[in-house]
């Protein structure tokens, strides 16, 4: 079996007063998410954890093409619970970015929507294994600015895909294999915003796990820290 250690911190940043985000692991089932809730205030808090929720409350000891099928059916469960609660709110937009991650043996499968990111670490360099639904990332395919670039454009944090939003999830899928020492950073727009690909290289490498996720928080901090910030790092050793 594959193995791993992990670390996660989420906190509200310098701005806001109430934390839409939420952050999950699920060790035992080599499960780890983030989920960033959009709607403001008690509408975000609640898309959020409701991601959390039908994710921790999967079926545990499942084989592992199982955990994988449970675990969109859970990010599925989720899109149905909040469009609900959208409705009994009266139409308003409510939702959340969503990335996850799960290992099985010497692979990994990812599940995202929005701008929630995972980056991965490996022979000292760092490569995005996800793409940005949102307006900027067309910018990016079509080669007019760079993802560092995106970063800082006026439409930044427009996304246009969601859990809870419009009549289906959207979630896209990766997969790929794993090799020990490989690093793997799972992030809400806070962090990415404020950290470039060199800032968190830079970062990420050769920082003990023990010490690494206080040292990514620091970076969104004080770069500002205007958005909720959260992240989870995983480590294959």
């Amino acid at each position: 079996m594959t193995q791993i250690r992990h670390t996660a911190r989420t906190h509200v940043g310098r701005v806001r007063k109430i934390n839409e985000d939420a952050v999950l692991s699920l060790p035992d089932q080599n499960i780890f998410l983030v989920a960033d809730g959009m709607g403001g205030h008690e509408a975000g808090d609640f898309a959020s954890q409701t991601v959390v929720e039908q994710v921790a409350a999967m079926a545990p000891d499942l084989a592992p093409a199982e955990r994988m099928q449970a675990l969109r059916a859970a990010l599925e469960a989720a899109h149905t619970a909040i469009l609900a609660e959208a409705a009994r709110r009266g139409g308003a937009t409510v939702g959340a970015a969503v990335v996850s991650l799960i290992l099985s043996e010497r692979h990994f499968a990812a599940f995202w929507a929005g701008d929630s990111r995972l980056y991965r670490f490996r022979d000292g360099g760092i490569e995005l294994l996800t793409t940005d639904h949102s307006v900027v990332a067309e910018f990016v395919k079509n080669g007019r600015m760079s993802w560092d670039e995106a970063e800082q454009h006026p439409q930044s944090n427009a996304i246009t895909r969601a859990i809870g939003v419009g009549d289906v999830p959207g979630l896209e899928k990766i997969h790929g294999e794993v090799r020990t020492g490989d690093r793997f950073l799972l992030c809400s727009d806070g962090l990415n915003k404020y950290a470039g690909f060199e800032t968190l290289r830079r970062a990420v490498v050769g920082t003990p796990i023990e010490t690494v996720g206080d040292k990514l928080l620091k970076i969104a901090l004080d770069g500002g820290g205007q958005d909720n910030i959260s992240l989870v790092v995983v480590d294959v050793v």
